[in-house]
Formats: structure tokens, C-alpha cells, sequence
């Protein structure tokens, strides 16, 4: 697996629920192993009054992990630990407008979201901000979905990633995902056996053809829904992540329904990394 880290720059948007408080402890988890710049950024909601006290609390999260003193000044997070928090307090009237133009001006390597995983006509109508900024900004994204049990552990800052099944197809092509995948988990201390591809139907790809990238494996075949037999798989083997390429929606039933990897996740029991991909 390639040692080159890509990620510089990780972005969490928080609604201060206590759903973002865990896809927080991912994102600052990730950024310390990177030694990234992490923005930790909220859509303020004109109707109520926001203060800054609302935002996570980084000091006492890496107090409570050991690695800061509770009393320690906040220059000191930089000093000591080597990454740089910035706290963003987004002013416009769609949240997903606004997160939208916050990527699209900062570039994060990485997103880590929340999701609340609405189901049917009701997540149609109503849409899931999570899941369409991902969709809009093509930047990987780590969702901490409603079912998740994180590979992060908010109380020590453990990080658990010793089984990671990544499902391949032929399209939209694993190379992309493949590539950004390598650079993501080797600061993170992931070895090459830990990851598992799944191709469901006939015919896998080939991934010892897909050039540029350094993940290699045996692709397993098996047949079944889709959807229905990545969770079993993963459900079955405790998976810790699913890594997933993702090309976006396609038509109707697809914005209905939501993509694979947007099925996937609202009924995953542990955290999905989407890879936007070309087709």
C-alpha cells in the first residue's frame, strides 16, 4: 500500500446534535493521524441564536483521549499535536448551499458527516443535507451513518479499521477509489490485509489492471440484491468500514431511492467512506 498521505485538509459539518458529536471524534481522529487542517463547520440557523460555545469541544475531547492538558491553551493543539482547528460559522439561509460553497472554496481532502438516514418519500421530499453535499462536491466522504458503530472510540480515541470491505464493479471504476482509498488508510496505520473486495454478479473486475494504484486483492464473488447482501456481508463479518465508489444518481427511481452507496449507508451498522467516481 502506498505510504503517500493525501490528506491534508478534513472538513466536519456539525448540527450540534449528539449524531455529529461522533462524526466529530472521527474527524479529529483522522486529522490527527494526517496532521491536517481540520474546519469544523456549522450552517447557522437564522431563527435561533448560535453561540460558540455550541461547537464540539476540541480541547476536551484530546483531554479526555490524553493527549492535552484540560488547562492548556488552544495555541498549544497546533503546537503539540501538529494540526491546526478552525472553527466556521457559515451564514446562509440552505445549509446544503452553503456547506456546498464552503467545499467548493477550501477544497478538503476529506468530509466526515452525519447522516440521519431518511427513508422513502419522505427523504425525497425532504432530502438529507449529508448526503447531497457529497453528492454535489465529488470530495470522499466519511459518513457516520444513523446505525453506525464507529471504527473511533469517542471515549479513548482508539481507532479500530481491521476489516474494511470494499464492494468493486466494473462501473463506476474501483481505479479512483482505489487510489484515494491508499492514501487515506496508510497514515492511519491500515495494512493491505485488512481489506476485502466483494463483486456481486458475474464477472469481477480485474483489479491487478487498474494501474496507478498499489491496493491489490483477490475479488470475492457472490450473488444476491445488491444492497441487501452488502449488509449481510458486513453484518456477518463485523466489518469496521465499507469503502465505496460511487457515481451519483442516474435517473428517477435512483433520486427516489437514493444510490447503492446512499442505501448502504442509511442501514450500515459501521461508518461508509463514499468515492465519488467517474463512470
Amino acid at each position: 500500500m502506498s505510504t503517500g498521505n493525501l490528506i491534508q485538509t478534513v472538513a466536519h459539518a456539525t448540527d450540534f446534535s449528539e449524531a455529529s458529536l461522533a462524526a466529530f471524534a472521527h474527524a479529529l481522529r483522522i486529522a490527527l493521524a494526517t496532521k491536517s487542517r481540520l474546519y469544523l463547520l456549522h450552517v447557522r440557523d437564522r431563527g435561533r441564536e448560535q453561540t460558540w460555545t455550541c461547537f464540539p469541544h476540541v480541547r476536551e475531547m484530546l483531554a479526555k483521549w490524553g493527549l492535552m492538558q484540560p488547562d492548556e491553551p488552544p495555541a498549544q493543539i497546533e503546537a503539540k499535536l501538529g494540526i491546526k482547528i478552525t472553527k466556521v460559522e457559515i451564514q446562509h439561509d440552505d445549509p446544503t448551499d452553503g456547506l456546498f460553497e464552503f467545499v467548493l472554496g477550501h477544497r478538503p481532502d476529506l468530509i466526515v458527516l452525519a447522516t440521519h438516514g431518511r427513508e422513502g418519500l419522505k427523504r425525497w421530499m425532504r432530502g438529507s443535507v449529508s448526503e447531497e453535499v457529497a453528492r454535489r462536491t465529488h470530495v470522499p466522504t466519511l459518513f457516520i451513518g444513523p446505525r453506525s458503530q464507529g471504527f473511533v472510540d469517542t471515549a479513548t480515541g482508539q481507532m479500530r479499521l481491521q476489516r474494511i470491505l470494499i464492494p468493486v464493479a466494473h462501473s463506476p471504476s474501483p481505479l479512483r477509489s482505489l487510489t484515494i482509498l491508499a492514501s487515506l488508510l496508510a497514515p492511519l496505520g491500515v495494512f493491505p490485509r485488512a481489506l476485502s473486495f466483494l463483486h456481486i454478479g458475474d464477472h469481477p473486475p480485474n483489479l491487478a489492471a487498474c494501474a496507478g494504484t498499489t491496493v491489490r486483492g483477490e475479488v470475492e464473488v457472490m450473488e444476491g440484491p445488491l444492497v441487501e447482501t452488502i449488509l449481510h456481508v458486513v453484518q456477518e463479518r463485523q466489518v469496521d468500514l465499507i469503502a465505496m465508489p460511487t457515481a451519483g444518481h442516474h435517473g428517477f427511481l435512483d433520486a427516489l431511492r437514493g444510490s447503492t452507496t446512499e442505501q448502504v449507508l442509511r442501514q450500515a451498522p459501521c461508518p461508509v467512506l463514499a468515492i465519488r467516481t467517474a463512470i
